[in-house]
């Protein structure tokens, strides 16, 4: 008898939560997060110069290489797998009390504790490659940070769901769009930077 009245829950909150509009605010928050903390952390720690760095440089791409111009743009990708996944246990972050926390400990768990990779600034990173322990911790408040706003961005949308979510948006997702754009054609030395 709790299975079903439970399911129902479930299979109701599945019928007001539509997988597009999940995808899309996923998607956009997704990319809007990642571009204003990245922005964030790159003012305040300066990565073009950090990626210059003796070991950094062997893995990362150079600052001006097209790939890195067309990322926040090609986020759309990662928040489209993020909405896939998350959509499936949408009922422990959308219109619970503190879902956002929730959310916030998968994205940042699996982020920096749980990668399936050696990434620059991970727990795997840290156990496994030979980068100083200052190049691991650099990037942790960024994504601290990115996995705090996204996590509060989604929730809240969900929360008070207004036309101002939509507005501001698809106007950023554009911006984003632009500026990738251009700095992808400027990398190819088609634009004259400034």
């Amino acid at each position: 008898m709790l299975n079903n009245s439970s399911e129902k829950t479930i299979s109701k909150d599945s019928s007001v939560i539509s997988f597009p509009t999940f995808c899309w605010r996923i998607i956009s928050m997704h990319m809007l997060a990642y571009l204003i903390c990245g922005t964030v952390a790159q003012l305040a720690f300066n990565y073009q110069d950090l990626m210059k760095s003796d070991t950094l440089s062997l893995i990362m791409r150079p600052w001006e290489s097209p790939l890195v111009a067309l990322g926040p743009l090609l986020q759309s990708i990662n928040g489209f797998f993020m909405a896939l996944i998350l959509y499936r246990i949408r009922h422990l972050i959308i219109n619970v009390k503190n879902g956002w926390f929730t959310l916030f400990l998968i994205v940042a768990g699996f982020s920096i504790f749980a990668p399936q990779a050696p990434a620059p600034g991970t727990f795997e990173g840290f156990i496994y490659t030979k980068l100083p322990i200052f190049e691991h911790i650099i990037g942790l408040p960024e994504c601290l940070l990115y996995s705090l706003f996204f996590s509060l961005g989604v929730y809240k949308w969900y929360q008070k769901p207004k036309r101002i979510w939509n507005t501001v948006s698809i106007i950023g997702i554009v911006l984003i769009t632009l500026m990738s754009l251009l700095g992808t054609l400027a990398s190819f030395g088609v634009i004259k930077q400034a």
